[in-house]
C-alpha cells in the first residue's frame, strides 16, 4: 500500500476501503461513480501526486479553495 494511502486509511479510521468507505475488492464495475470529499482525499494535506498511465500529476488546493490539476 503506497504511503498516502496508508496515511489516508489510518486518518480516516476505517475497516472498509480507504477512500470510498466500503469494503471489497480495489476495483469496482465499470460505469461506477465514486464519490469522495476532498476534506478526505486530502486528508489535512494542501497537495497530493497522482499517478496515472505512468505519468505524475499534482492536484492543489488554492488559497481560494479551488483545486488545481496539473502534469
Amino acid at each position: 500500500m503506497d504511503k498516502r494511502i496508508a496515511h489516508l486509511y489510518h486518518a480516516t479510521e476505517s475497516p472498509h476501503h480507504p477512500l470510498t468507505g466500503h469494503s471489497g475488492p480495489d476495483k469496482v464495475p465499470s460505469g461506477t461513480v465514486l464519490r469522495i470529499t476532498s476534506q478526505k482525499l486530502f486528508a489535512g494535506a494542501l497537495e497530493l501526486e497522482i499517478t496515472h498511465q505512468g505519468a505524475q500529476y499534482r492536484l492543489r488546493q488554492t488559497a481560494l479553495g479551488k483545486l488545481i490539476l496539473t502534469k
